[in-house]
Formats: structure tokens, C-alpha cells, sequence
């Protein structure tokens, strides 16, 4: 199916997302947030995809969000991280096959885009406009990364991995 645009989440539980013990110091996950609108109620896939390093410099990433088995699902464009208004929300997203993947504005952060590495989709130009959407219904398993053509050197990258099995099942 083409992709179609315009017509996302609750705050991460800090610690599960961090992965890390409390004796990391504040400095060091200061302005780590993801979505400020995120609610902690995501479960992540039980085995990580092999991103080959792309979310190294992405402030957010704190594993595959596991979305599987649902007909649709969301990520937020322009989400907080440690360099502003500049990330996807979740970065990470886990889909089965015939899953809609609806991307919506916030409205922060400037124009932002979804440019698949691939080639597989594009949002088109940069919009600035929150509620504005862009959805991609995914038809074959693989690993599907994008990222926003004005902000890619700040960290905002995301992927779609679209996997067999259901939520909790191994991908």
C-alpha cells in the first residue's frame, strides 16, 4: 500500500527505559526524556533486533517498542531528547505485517520529515505543523530505518521492525 500523509504516547518509566543502575549520576541522563506525553506503558520485543549501530547518537532509544498484532500504531514526530525537539517517539517500534504505522506531528522542534533509508517510503518535505500525519502500511518482514533530513546528524533516526509472532513472543 503507498504511503498516504495528513490528517502519539504517556512518559517512559525512567529507570526501565535507562537500563541503568541508580548510581548513574543525574548529569548523565539529564535531558534523556523521551515523549513528555508518554505514560510507561509500553513492553519492548524480548530479543533486539541488530540495528547496526544506528541508534548510536539517539538520545531516546530506549529498545524496540512492541506493537505487534495490532492494525495500526503511532509515533510521535518531534518528540524531547538531549538535544531538543529533534527525535521519534518511540524511536524504535516493532509491527507485524499489514500493520499501519501512522506518524503525527508535534508541532516542536521546527520541519521535520520520515525519509526511509530504503527508499521504501517518504513523508514528503519537512512540515512544521503539529497533528499533521503520514502513515505506511508495512507488508514484508525486515528492519526499516528512517530519519529526518534537516535533524539526521542530531540523533533523529527511528526504525519500524517488522516482525513475525506476537506481543511477548520472540522475533
Amino acid at each position: 500500500m503507498a504511503p498516504t500523509t495528513n490528517a502519539g504516547g504517556g512518559r517512559r518509566s525512567f529507570l526501565r527505559a535507562l537500563g541503568v543502575s541508580l548510581a548513574v549520576g543525574s548529569t548523565a541522563v539529564a535531558g534523556c526524556r523521551g515523549d513528555p506525553d508518554d505514560d510507561g506503558d509500553e513492553t519492548y520485543v524480548p530479543t533486539e533486533p541488530n540495528y547496526q549501530g544506528w541508534f548510536e547518537n539517539v538520545s531516546n532509544y530506549r529498545g524496540t517498542v512492541d506493537a505487534r498484532g495490532q492494525e495500526t500504531t503511532g509515533v510521535s514526530v518531534g518528540v524531547q531528547g538531549a538535544n531538543g525537539y529533534y527525535y521519534y517517539g518511540p524511536a524504535a517500534v516493532a509491527v507485524s505485517p499489514g500493520t499501519t504505522v501512522v506518524w503525527t506531528w508535534t508541532g516542536r522542534g521546527g520541519t521535520h520529515n520520515c525519509v526511509s533509508t530504503s527508499g521504501v517510503f517518504t513523508s514528503g518535505r519537512p512540515i512544521d505543523q503539529a497533528g499533521y500525519t503520514f502513515e505506511w502500511t508495512v507488508e514484508r518482514p525486515g528492519v526499516y530505518r528512517y530519519y529526518c533530513s534537516p535533524h539526521q546528524s542530531l540523533g533523529m533516526k527511528g526504525a519500524v521492525f517488522v516482525a513475525l509472532g506476537g506481543p511477548g513472543e520472540p522475533t
